[in-house]
């Protein structure tokens, strides 16, 4: 099968979505099927083969964030080239409402159009207000999905129809066999993420850690991700911003070997998550979960049984968690079995699987209209049937 995978965010400003979209080019691709990616990015953006450039991005405010996006007339004629040279059997579409790529792929395209909603934002004014804009591309999709039931209730309340939900898949086998790093064992605390983008939650595990750092005055904190360092530690007493180890951006290889290496990882998201790729990493690699109790969340960690949860934003109830977790490894060892038997749901074997089921529905479907259309044109010129 020819496949064509639309990413709405810039290749180069790694994220959930494109991890996401370069998981699933890898899956399909080793199953043997022709995969391209069309997605931004810059001029001088190592790019893996299967992807194509539409350009250089620019940054707007998203969903709660600031997303690098690419909408224009010169990404327009990209895409349109790009289909064209493509002939695909199927287009997969990722965040078809945000204005970038996905959107102008809607408009221009086809044939089979799959589209998947990774955003939970339950009270968007904008995709509502922008809905009668949209409305003429959305038409044209074939099959959606979204990455969890909160993903499918924000399109659901704003754009009407339905979705299947198929969560984001996770490779569990390369988290679960990396090696670990002595030099992140005993008694570390994890976090990964952009350390600048408030709703990623630093800045609430920054205000828990001196009660934890009470508790257990060894406990380090390791935080693997771009933004300000000094910034980021300026809460704490000069004292305590020690035990606080930036790593900076760090490889696919090392984020699993830090998963596989800390006693506890926590993940503070105060909101805009539709999903948590980030938990299912941890529970892949074996790592007991802390994180706050945003609805998507719970869901990924099955209601509280394959990781803890916390009152989102409340830096008390994360200490009391994180300390009650550093003294219990009993309890550690408990969330991590539970965690590694949960997390077989989200592989690439369950997941891909479950995409590619769509792929086929929507192209099987395409054939027999255009059978049905052909039959039908015979019979209104007087033409033979052909068998």
């Amino acid at each position: 099968m020819k496949i064509g995978i639309v990413c709405p965010y810039s290749w180069d400003v790694p994220g959930g979505v494109q991890f996401h979209i370069r998981d699933l080019a890898d899956h399909l691709i080793r199953l043997g099927h022709e995969v391209s990616v069309l997605a931004p990015a810059d001029d001088d953006t190592p790019l893996p083969p299967f992807v194509v450039s539409a350009g250089r991005a620019v940054p707007v405010p998203y969903n709660g964030s600031v997303a690098r996006l690419n909408f224009g007339f010169l990404a327009a004629a990209r895409v349109r080239r790009w289909l064209h040279d493509g002939t695909f059997d199927v287009i997969h579409i990722h965040e078809p409402t945000a204005p970038s790529l996905g959107l102008l792929t809607c408009w221009a395209a086809q044939g089979p159009i799959v589209a998947t909603f990774h955003t939970s934002n339950p009270r968007s004014r904008v995709m509502l207000a922008a809905y009668p804009i949209l409305q003429p591309a959305l038409e044209k999709i074939s099959a959606r999905i979204a990455v969890s039931e909160y993903a499918r209730r924000t399109l659901v309340e704003h754009l009407g129809g339905d979705a299947v939900v198929i969560p984001n898949g996770v490779d569990v086998g390369f988290f679960s066999e990396a090696g670990v790093n002595p030099e992140w064992q005993g008694g570390t605390i994890g976090f990964v993420g952009r350390i600048d983008e408030p709703r990623k939650g630093l800045p609430v595990l920054m205000k828990a850690l001196p009660r934890i750092l009470e508790a257990f005055p060894e406990t380090r904190l390791l935080v693997a991700g771009r933004g300000d360092e000094k910034e980021a530690v300026e809460s704490l007493p000069k004292k305590m911003r020690e035990r606080v180890e930036f790593l900076g951006m760090v490889s696919d290889e090392d984020k699993a070997r830090l998963l596989r290496s800390v006693d506890v990882y926590v993940a503070p998201n105060t909101g805009g998550e539709s999903f948590g790729i980030i938990l299912v990493e941890a529970m892949s690699a074996g790592a007991a979960v802390l994180a706050s109790d945003l609805d998507a969340f719970a869901q990924v960690l099955d209601q509280g049984e394959a990781g803890e949860l916390f009152a989102n934003e409340d830096a008390d109830a994360l200490a009391e968690a994180a300390v009650r977790l550093l003294g219990d490894p009993e309890r550690r060892d408990e969330l991590r079995r539970r965690g590694s038997a949960h997390v077989r749901r989200f592989d690439w074997s369950t997941v891909g699987a479950d995409i590619l089921a769509v792929y086929e529905t929507v192209t099987d479907g395409a054939a027999s209209v255009a059978t049905d259309e052909r039959v039908g044109l015979r019979a209104r010129f007087g033409l033979a049937t052909r068998d």
